[in-house]
């Protein structure tokens, strides 16, 4: 069940897939995607950061790099890691790194969590305090083959997704074993529903 949201959305994401989401929510919102010089300046990971807190503050740096661009609404930013036996995976760099990352998904569970971050502005000027929350799924590979993994990466769809796969693409076995299906394609609705009615009612 969608919540409507009661000012446009200002999404701060240049992904396809978190705009087809956003779309099946109903939402009015437009796309404004953060400078990555901005986003890239919040990407070091603290040794002993736990992986939700990291989320939840690339997330945060994300909106607030959107403040000044001169949108009114409500942004929402969103950023999503898995993580496998404590062994983070980005999005690849390469196809190599691809490979690394489906050997090291082949026969295991891992999770995928993203932090959210909503923060109301007008113009360029923040209207409240942010909303962040995160969420966790679970999912397991089955055994890969050499075989397969390598005529998965010919199809090129390993690139700009977290792991080198996604699970909406349908082409990688991909079990949910716990947790919302939206947050593994990269925007948990389920949360990003509850931060709009608190912002609703707040």
């Amino acid at each position: 069940m969608s919540t409507a949201s009661p000012r446009r959305i200002v999404l701060a994401s240049g992904s396809p897939r978190r705009a087809e989401l956003a779309r099946s929510e109903g939402w009015d919102f437009v796309v404004i995607p953060p400078p990555e010089a901005a986003e890239a300046g919040a990407a070091s990971r603290g040794p002993a950061e736990p992986l939700e807190d990291f989320v939840t503050r690339l997330a945060r740096a994300k909106a607030e790099a959107v403040l000044g661009l001169g949108a009114s609404g409500i942004v929402l930013a969103c950023d999503t890691l898995s993580e496998v036996e404590g062994l983070p995976l980005g999005k690849p760099v390469d196809r190599d790194d691809a490979r690394r990352m489906l050997r090291a998904l082949s026969g295991r569970r891992h999770r995928v969590v993203s932090g959210v971050c909503l923060w109301p502005i007008t113009g360029a000027r923040p209207t409240g305090e942010p909303l962040t929350g995160h969420a966790e799924s679970q999912l397991f590979m089955p055994p890969l083959t050499e075989a397969f993994i390598a005529a998965y990466l010919d199809t090129g769809l390993w690139e700009g997704k977290a792991g080198a796969c996604g699970f909406q693409d349908g082409h990688v076995p991909l079990e949910l074993v716990a947790g919302s299906p939206s947050n593994v394609v990269g925007l948990p609705l389920e949360l990003v529903r509850e931060l709009l009615e608190r912002l609703s009612s707040g």
